[in-house]
C-alpha cells in the first residue's frame, strides 16, 4: 500500500504511520491550541511576486485569526487585496486538522470562486510536513475528506448549496456580490443548520457593493444589534499603501471605485433618483415587529391619521406585493409599517390591506390600480366595505387628481401614468433629501440605492425590484394633492362624522320617546316615518351631540 494518496507525494494516505520526534509531537500541541502560531510557522501561500513562501501575518490579519476563534459569528468588512481570504483558509485548514468529525463549507457568489478558494487550502494543506497531516480519503476540486472525520466542500452560496447538512463552520466569501434575492434565500434555507448547534461559526468577509443585505448585516453588528463582531480593516494597514499608493491607484481607476473597493464605502448605483450622499445618510432601524411579510416599526397611535400605499402583483414569486403606511399626522411624515412579498395573491391581499389598515386608525388607503390592482381596490371597497380608500379622477390635461364621489371618470385608487411618476419621483426626491419624509425600513432603503434613471424615468436596475419605492412615488404624488393638503390641516374624520350626524339628524326627524317602565329608555319610529332609524343610531345620537360629534367608531 501507498504511503501516498493517489501518488501524490506531498498528501498522505489513510492509516499511514509517523514517526513522531520529541520535537514534532511539542511542535504539534502548541499548533493544535494556538491557530496563529500553526499559520505563521506552517502555512505557505503563493504570492505573485515570490511565489510559494511562508505566510507571514500582518498584525490585522492575526487579529482577524484570533477572532474567529474566540467568537461565533464574525463579519468582516475589508478593503480589497488585503488578504482576507487567505487569512481565513488558513483557520479553516487548521480547524479541519485539529478537529475531529468537522464539516466546513466554503461558499462564494460563484462557484468557480469557491473552488478557487478551496484550491488554494489545498495547495497549503500540500505544503505541511506530514506529521501535520490527516490522511485523505477524498481530495477533488470541490470537496476534501479527511481520516478524522473532517470535511470541507466549496459551492455557490444558493438557498441548496448546503440544504440539509449539518455544518461546524460556514465561510461567505464576498458575499456583499451575492445577488439580494439569493442572499434572502440563503439564510432563510441555512439559518435552521446555523442554529442547530451551540459552536457552530458563521464567518463573513467581503468587499462593500452598495446597501444590501451586507449592508444590513454589518450596521447590524456595529449597532450590537445581532450577534455578529465586527472587523473593519482600512487599506492604509497594508504595508507599502500610502498617499502615494492611493493617487495612482484612483488615477488608474476612479475615486468612486476607490471608495468602494478601498475605503469600504457603501455606495450605491449612480443617476440614483435620491443623492448617493443622501443614501449614505439614511439609517434603518429594527422593526418593533415582524409577522408574515408585514414588519411594524411604529405601532399605530391614537388620534393620528394615517396613509397606506398599495402596490398589488401577482403573487407567483416575481414581482413584490407591497404597502406602506405612512404616519401624515405631521411634517416629517414618518413610515411606520411595510409590507413585502411575492407569494400573496391578490385575493387575499385585500384581507391584509383591510385589517392592517383598520387597525391604523381605519388609514386612508391609495392602491396602485396598474395590472390587477382594480381587482384588489373592487374587493376591499364592495366586498369588505372598507370606505377609506383615496379615489382619483381624469380632469383632461390636469391628468389625474384625488376626488370624491363616484362619477364617469373616477377610479378606486390611482393608475401610474407617466405624469402620476414624473410629479412622484420629483416630490419624492425633495421629501427626503429635505428630510420631510423619514424611511426607516431597510428594504425600502435598499431599494432606493438602485432606483436609477432610465430614459426619462426611473426604475430598478435590471434584475431588482422597486415595488416599495413605488409606494413611496406615489405617497409622494398624493402629498401634491389638494385633498392631501386639507387632510393634513384638519380634522377629517370630525368633519366626515359630522357630516353624518347632520344626516342622521334630517332623517330622525320627527321621533317619540316611549316609557316601557324600564330604566332604560327606547327610541321608536313615529307612525308615518319612512327613515332608516333604528334605536341604536338614535342612542348614539343622543349620547354624543353634547360631545361635539367626536366619536370614531
Amino acid at each position: 500500500m501507498s504511503d501516498n494518496y493517489l501518488g501524490n507525494p506531498n498528501l498522505k494516505s489513510v492509516g499511514v504511520k509517523v514517526e513522531w520526534e520529541e520535537e514534532s509531537i511539542a511542535q504539534y500541541l502548541k499548533c493544535s491550541k494556538n491557530p496563529t502560531y500553526f499559520i505563521r510557522n506552517y502555512v505557505k501561500i503563493i504570492n505573485v511576486d515570490k511565489g510559494l513562501i511562508p505566510f507571514n501575518m500582518y498584525d490585522y490579519q492575526s487579529h482577524m485569526v484570533d477572532t474567529f476563534q474566540n467568537n461565533r459569528f464574525v463579519i468582516a468588512k475589508m478593503a480589497r487585496q488585503t488578504g482576507k481570504s487567505t487569512t481565513i483558509i488558513s483557520y479553516l485548514l487548521w480547524y479541519a486538522l485539529f478537529h475531529e468529525n468537522t464539516n466546513i463549507a466554503v461558499l462564494a457568489n460563484k462557484g468557480a470562486i469557491a473552488r478557487e478558494i478551496l484550491g488554494r487550502l489545498q495547495l497549503s494543506y500540500e505544503n505541511l510536513p506530514q506529521w501535520l497531516q490527516q490522511g485523505v480519503l477524498v481530495w477533488n476540486k470541490g470537496n476534501i475528506e479527511l481520516e478524522n472525520g473532517s470535511k470541507i466542500l466549496a459551492s455557490a452560496t444558493s438557498s441548496s448549496a448546503i440544504r440539509g447538512l449539518s455544518l461546524n463552520v460556514i465561510f461567505l466569501d464576498e458575499f456583499a456580490h451575492v445577488p439580494q434575492n439569493i442572499a434572502e434565500q440563503f439564510f432563510t434555507s441555512v439559518y435552521p443548520t446555523i442554529s442547530s448547534g451551540e459552536s457552530t461559526k458563521v464567518l463573513i468577509v467581503s468587499t462593500p457593493l452598495g446597501m444590501n443585505m451586507f449592508y444590513k448585516m454589518w450596521v447590524d453588528a456595529e449597532e450590537s444589534r445581532s450577534k455578529y463582531i465586527p472587523i473593519s480593516v482600512h487599506w492604509s494597514e497594508v504595508p507599502g499603501r500610502d498617499e502615494t499608493w492611493k493617487k495612482e491607484t484612483i488615477s488608474n481607476t476612479s475615486e468612486d471605485q476607490f471608495n468602494q473597493e478601498f475605503e469600504c464605502q457603501f455606495i450605491g448605483s449612480v443617476n440614483t433618483l435620491i443623492s448617493p450622499l443622501k443614501l449614505r445618510s439614511l439609517a434603518f432601524l429594527p422593526p418593533v415587529r415582524s409577522d408574515v411579510g408585514i414588519d411594524v416599526y411604529e405601532e399605530p397611535i391614537k388620534q393620528k391619521t394615517y396613509v397606506m400605499i398599495a402596490d398589488v402583483a401577482k403573487g407567483v414569486g416575481l414581482d413584490y406585493s407591497a404597502f406602506s403606511i405612512i404616519d401624515i399626522t405631521q411634517v416629517p411624515y414618518k413610515q411606520v409599517a411595510v409590507y413585502r412579498s411575492n407569494e400573496v395573491t391578490p385575493m387575499v391581499f385585500p384581507t391584509m390591506i383591510n385589517a392592517i389598515a383598520q387597525s391604523y386608525n381605519d388609514a386612508f388607503v391609495l392602491i396602485e390600480l396598474n395590472g390587477i390592482g382594480a381587482q384588489c381596490a373592487s374587493i376591499l371597497y364592495y366586498d369588505m366595505e372598507y370606505e377609506n380608500i383615496i379615489m382619483s379622477s381624469f380632469r383632461g390635461r390636469a391628468g389625474q387628481q384625488v376626488g370624491s364621489g363616484f362619477s364617469k371618470n373616477t377610479e378606486l385608487g390611482v393608475s401610474t401614468t407617466k405624469q402620476v411618476k414624473r410629479v412622484g419621483c420629483s416630490t419624492l426626491k425633495e421629501l427626503i433629501e429635505n428630510d420631510k419624509l423619514l424611511i426607516t425600513d431597510f428594504n425600502t432603503i435598499s431599494e432606493l440605492t438602485t432606483f436609477v434613471s432610465r430614459g426619462q424615468s426611473y426604475e430598478a436596475e435590471e434584475g431588482l425590484h422597486d415595488d416599495l419605492v413605488m409606494t413611496l412615488v406615489l405617497f409622494s404624488w398624493l402629498v401634491q394633492q389638494q385633498y392631501f393638503k386639507e387632510l393634513t390641516e384638519q380634522d377629517i374624520r370630525e368633519k366626515m362624522y359630522s357630516e353624518k350626524i347632520k344626516q342622521l339628524e334630517e332623517n330622525m326627524l320627527p321621533f317619540g320617546v316611549v316609557n316601557d317602565g324600564q330604566s332604560q329608555e327606547k327610541y321608536v319610529k313615529m307612525p308615518g316615518d319612512n327613515s332608516s332609524w333604528t334605536a341604536d343610531d338614535a342612542k348614539f345620537y343622543d349620547d354624543h351631540q353634547d360631545a361635539g360629534m367626536r366619536k370614531y367608531f
